[in-house]
């Protein structure tokens, strides 16, 4: 999806899934709460064939993203792949609604999705479709539950308002703004080179710049060979470095041990919240072999340039540091595997274009399979020798890392 320069990452959006058996109305459901035709709509069963995903403004939450989902009903060879491709929507959505139909029992699929969601712990609501086909007015709404109708519009600006009270505010969560102080100095050190996209800064270098602008601090950006330079003449000792990780060891050795150094991986780390996983995780490194199975993980599909950090500069680095040869396998965006039982280490990108749930979720699968994850920041980091002083921001983190 190409994002306008204006508009909310994706990633940061809150993601709202609606989910149902096939012709109870999501679709139709879906374009009233939007106000607009964002689903195909049809009397056949089985119109939504693949999860489709919008994102757009949805007063008064703010910035989401919608997801039409298949019928979790569907049948035949086709059909369980949908409904696979349906549930795993559910490990990237920070709210649910379950559209039934008004004046029908609740059937097995749909008590299945409810017991789904309580397990994962996403706050869900029943919205109770076509209740202008029952006798008589619609039955009072309960706190779980809403009468609507998408065809005659009714209570569809409740749903709205009954869908925002679902979603946890997420105030608070900074991807670096809570370690600076107003008019701290913050050098950035960004490479311009054939990997870097032209014209314009990666997500996760435009949302730190964000971030520290609205923290009240001052962001100086320079290129990996001018930072030397600018710390000599900066004027005052900057509050920190943040680097990208492809020139940590440089940027490591111009940068004065007094001034506290990161990355911006290892900051999106924290800020999706398993840094303390990844940290413990990047230790399997040491005990990797020849024949050993790696999986490189990354959120995001972008066009891969010949010399890309995840399917080629750190396959190369892993076997200089372990002198072995691992086999390597690669998955990108949405393609994340259930079975990690085959891998002794996962290796993920910073993850900016996958949102906290997401993370989390992959997280969880290597922790339930004992399968060590970490990150490419913190990967580097620790093959350069440099791990500790990149997480001198974090003393909770070091502390973990001694024992």
């Amino acid at each position: 999806m190409t994002m306008g320069m204006n508009e909310t990452p994706s990633a940061s959006r809150t993601h709202i899934g609606f989910f149902g058996r096939r012709n109870t109305g999501k679709s139709s459901l879906l374009n009233a709460v939007a106000g607009q035709d964002l689903a195909i709509v049809s009397e056949l069963k089985g119109t939504t064939t693949d999860p489709v995903s919008k994102a757009m403004e949805l007063l008064p939450l703010g910035p989401v993203v919608i997801i039409d989902t298949p019928g979790i009903d569907d049948e035949g060879v086709l059909g369980e792949e949908r409904v696979r491709r349906t549930k795993r929507v559910m490990n990237r959505i920070d709210a649910a609604v379950l559209v039934t139909e008004a004046g029908s029992p609740p059937c097995g699929a749909e008590e299945e999705l409810a017991a789904l969601f309580r397990e994962k712990g996403i706050p869900c609501l029943a919205a109770r479709n076509k209740c202008d086909l029952l006798n008589g007015p619609p039955p009072l709404c309960g706190d779980d539950e809403i009468f609507v109708s998408a065809r005659a519009g009714t209570n569809i600006s409740l749903l709205k308002e009954r869908i925002a009270a679902m979603v946890p505010s997420g105030d608070g969560e900074r991807i670096v703004g809570d370690l600076v102080s107003p008019l701290d100095f913050v050098v950035l050190v960004v490479p311009i080179d054939k990997a870097a996209p032209k014209g314009r800064l990666i997500l996760p270098q435009q949302q730190t710049i964000r971030d520290l602008l609205e923290a009240g601090a001052i962001a100086v950006t320079v290129k990996e060979y001018e930072l030397k330079y600018t710390l000599e003449n900066l004027g005052r000792k900057p509050r920190m470095v943040i680097t990208d990780s492809q020139v940590f060891a440089r940027v490591s050795a111009d940068t004065p041990r007094d001034i506290p150094l990161t990355s911006f991986s290892i900051l999106f780390a924290r800020y999706k919240g398993f840094l303390d996983s990844a940290v413990k995780g990047v230790k399997r490194l040491d005990s990797i072999g020849s024949g050993d199975r790696v999986l490189v993980c990354e959120g995001c599909t972008h066009h891969r340039q010949c010399d890309d950090i995840g399917t080629v500069k750190i396959p190369r680095w892993i076997k200089e540091y372990t002198g072995g040869a691992p086999d390597f396998v690669f998955t990108s965006g949405a393609d994340f595997p259930s079975d990690l039982s085959p891998y002794k280490l996962v290796i993920h990108c910073g993850g900016c274009m996958l949102n906290g749930r997401e993370m989390r979720f992959r997280e969880k699968c290597a922790a339930d399979q004992n399968v060590p994850m970490t990150n490419y920041g913190i990967l580097i980091a620790f093959m350069q020798g440099i791990l500790k002083r990149s997480l001198s921001l974090f003393p909770y983190i070091l502390e973990e890392l001694e024992d």
